[in-house]
């Protein structure tokens, strides 16, 4: 058995567990090392292979950040295009995984041995649950989701802006004032043509005018081809593909990340690391370099991860804060608030994982609880609440025809028709979930000693999956009543950053509400940064929880500086998007074979009681 000592930071199990024979300790293969005041304890070689091509990254990225701009956009259409069928028929398999597991009697077993008690209650696990696993994506996509989706499937694809004229590589084409004024022209996007065409006379100098043209994107964007002119279904579908994103496919994979570390760490006596779960089918070779691979994949997988989620969090406080207090929108800003942010995020790292992370994913609840009354009671009410139930079932309605991975790029006309759709958004999605999943997988490990593996999964797979279809069903259906029922449609034409904010402008208290949303943009910013740093600290540790301060705050700062590289290189956004896709290929290969050594170790726990 792996030495599973406290001064390790590991708790032995309790009571009866199927306990792992095996030579290896825990720290057995890191290097301590003191520089300067700083003391080190890194795992040799996963943190001097992660760290060293994070800086190279890094600085390859900003010396050269047209070409590194241009092979990020590369790596997006070919791998979501290439495997987005891939990526589909994974998270299948991981839903049904999952739900296997509640029903079969391995569901039974204790994590941390049969005797052990859980570590913290039903309110702060949920709490820590819902802040690092959804965070800043709710804020982010809650209203433009479900608004792209409508648009698109009422007969409603939306018409974009295109320039013919020519862009410097670096200031705005001539008449504008800076380069985000001619951004936000090129962004502009409505499901109206001519109302487009209206919005574009108001952003550009009358003598460029006629180098934009209003084009109608493609239809097949459309979850299932779109309900034409059916409203009410294209509202039906619209928080059907949305929940479909949020629901129980992405939990499902935090899931099964969630129980292998917990299961080999707690109940094996195993390091509380990716490669653990690995040892029914590896043995002790997991210690050597297919061990080394696997973290090292899952570092680069959860960093690449976060700062995406870092950068969505940047651009939507800088929208907010711009609609506030006027603050300029643009990457210097983004740039400070990051920065900023990573200072905050700092101080919560260093008081730990009770002082900082657990306490403000309580502060984030309760923000988040309120503003969700606030806009409930606000806005249609009764629409909201049986909207709640209708999209639900609209939801288990659609969810097979949805999941189906046949797309046309394998099935020729036999396929789905919406290839836009399950390339551009849902294989985006499971590829930023499944990088994700070290990460929240980890953290949920660490949080969960105790449960059963059906209290579990129920509790990791269900309950999460409902908060963020309410959360949908009342941001979504609010934004979606505000242009069907009263015509407005500020928040419709908004860019996806300030969809939240247009939303909230038509409500009472805006100033107010709008503020709070900024502040909670901001807590989950720092929660999610604070949380995994913790989390590649551990790994980079050879599982030790219990690592140098110092080096949870090197990783908390290489968050921010990859968000920050990112943003500023010629893809921006979509840079981020790219690195999410690429590095969440090679992870759900690992991830499916995880489904099969977590089947093996719960099959001996059982057998052992």
């Amino acid at each position: 058995m792996a030495d599973t000592s406290d001064d390790q930071g590991i708790p032995e199990p309790e009571g009866v567990s199927d306990l792992i024979d095996t030579d290896y300790e825990i720290g057995q293969d890191n290097i301590e090392t003191q520089i300067g005041p700083f003391g080190l304890d890194i795992h040799n070689p996963v943190f001097l292979i992660s760290g060293l091509s994070i800086i190279a990254f890094v600085f390859y990225t900003l010396a050269l950040p047209e070409q590194a701009g241009e092979i990020f956009s590369w790596l997006f259409g070919a791998v979501t295009k290439g495997f987005d069928w891939f990526f589909l028929g994974a998270a299948n398999i991981f839903v049904l995984f999952c739900l296997l597991l509640i029903v079969l009697p391995v569901g039974s077993v204790r994590l941390g041995g049969q005797d052990a008690t859980p570590d913290y209650g039903y309110v702060g696990w949920f709490a820590m649950l819902f802040a690092a696993g959804m965070g800043i994506g709710l804020m982010f996509y809650g209203v433009s989701e479900p608004m792209s989706h409508f648009s698109s499937s009422s007969g409603g694809a939306y018409h974009n802006v295109s320039f013919s004229g020519e862009v410097p590589e670096e200031g705005a084409p001539a008449g504008f004032e800076s380069r985000e004024a001619f951004d936000a022209a090129v962004g502009l996007t409505n499901p109206d043509p001519a109302a487009l065409a209206a919005a574009l006379d108001d952003a550009v100098p009358a003598d460029q005018r006629d180098a934009f043209t209003v084009s109608p994107n493609r239809a097949d964007w459309a979850p299932l081809g779109g309900a034409a002119a059916d409203e009410q279904e294209a509202v039906r579908l619209a928080f059907a593909a949305t929940i479909f994103h949020w629901g129980l496919h992405p939990w499902a994979i935090y899931a099964i990340v969630a129980l292998a570390l917990a299961l080999f760490s707690y109940n094996k006596g195993l390091p509380l690391t990716l490669r653990s779960a690995f040892y029914p089918l590896l043995g002790d070779r997991v210690w050597g370099w297919w061990g080394h691979i696997i973290d090292t994949l899952a570092v680069f997988a959860t960093l690449f991860g976060l700062a995406t989620s870092l950068g969505f969090g940047a651009t939507q406080a800088n929208a907010g804060l711009n609609e506030l207090f006027g603050i300029p929108v643009g990457s210097a800003t983004e740039v400070v608030l990051i920065t900023a942010i990573t200072a905050v995020a700092l101080v919560s790292v260093v008081r730990g994982l009770d002082g900082g992370v657990k306490v403000l994913s309580e502060i984030n609840m309760g923000l988040a609880f309120l503003l969700l009354v606030f806009v409930l009671l606000t806005g249609p009410t009764i629409l909201l609440l049986t909207g709640f139930v209708d999209y639900l079932v609209a939801y288990i309605e659609y969810l097979p025809a949805l999941s189906n991975p046949m797309t046309q790029t394998i099935a020729g006309e036999a396929g789905r028709g919406d290839v836009n759709f399950s390339q551009g958004w849902t294989s985006f999605y499971w590829a930023w979930w499944i990088s994700w999943s070290p990460f929240v997988g980890m953290f949920i490990a660490r949080v969960s000693r105790g449960r059963t593996v059906r209290e579990f999964i129920i509790c990791v797979l269900l309950i999460p999956s409902l908060v963020c279809v309410l959360w949908m069903s009342v941001f979504g259906g609010t934004a979606v009543h505000q242009v069907v029922a009263d015509g407005y449609t500020a928040a419709q034409s908004a860019s996806l950053e300030l969809k939240l904010f247009k939303m909230l402008d038509e409500l009472p208290l805006a100033a107010i509400t709008s503020f709070i949303g900024i502040i909670l943009v901001i807590v989950f910013f720092v929660t999610s940064s604070d949380s995994g740093s913790l989390v590649i600290d551990t790994i980079t540790a050879g599982g030790k929880v219990d690592a140098p301060v110092p080096q949870r705050v090197f990783w908390c700062i290489f968050e921010g500086a990859v968000a920050i590289v990112l943003l500023l290189s010629a893809g921006g956004l979509s840079s981020l998007q790219s690195m999410v896709i690429s590095t969440g290929l090679p992870f759900t290969v690992v991830l499916l074979v995880m489904c099969f050594a977590i089947w093996k170790g719960l099959m001996a726990e059982r057998k052992a009681l």
